[in-house]
């Protein structure tokens, strides 16, 4: 293995920052021109080190990590998936429920069904992304 180089180092370390902050603040408003501020960045350049190291975009990742919330509420025994959607950051249930469905493969209803191993099973496959 080669040795990381300080540039390297120094972009994971203010990306880990990123990321900690966005678990921090997932009922925030987090848009990429605060985050790559935070970081230190500007948006461009905060763009590519970001999906060079965590190999998607910030607002992928978000939207990502939003959504892996949303199905461990929602198996915790969330009744109302309008108010999951809304914690989630979408205004509507289609939109939720399409983004969802698209991250999943299944509705919020459908997954609300499964049983405790499946969910968990895709709940596991959704802390990372596909590339």
């Amino acid at each position: 293995m080669g040795t990381v180089k300080p540039n390297e180092r120094i972009h994971q370390e203010r990306i880990e920052g990123v990321q900690r902050y966005i678990s921090q603040h997932l009922d925030q408003p987090l848009n990429r021109e605060a985050l790559a501020e935070l970081a230190g960045f500007s948006i461009p350049h905060f763009h590519r080190v970001f999906t060079n190291c965590i190999g998607e975009s910030a607002i992928s990742y978000v939207r990502r990590v939003r959504l892996l919330r949303a199905g461990h509420k929602l198996r915790m025994g969330a009744v109302d998936i309008m108010a999951v959607a809304l914690a989630a950051g979408y205004e509507s249930h289609t939109a939720f429920s399409k983004a969802f469905k698209k991250q999943f493969g299944i509705s919020p209803s459908e997954f609300r069904m499964l049983n405790c191993h499946s969910a968990m099973a895709l709940l596991k496959k959704g802390l990372h992304h596909a590339n």
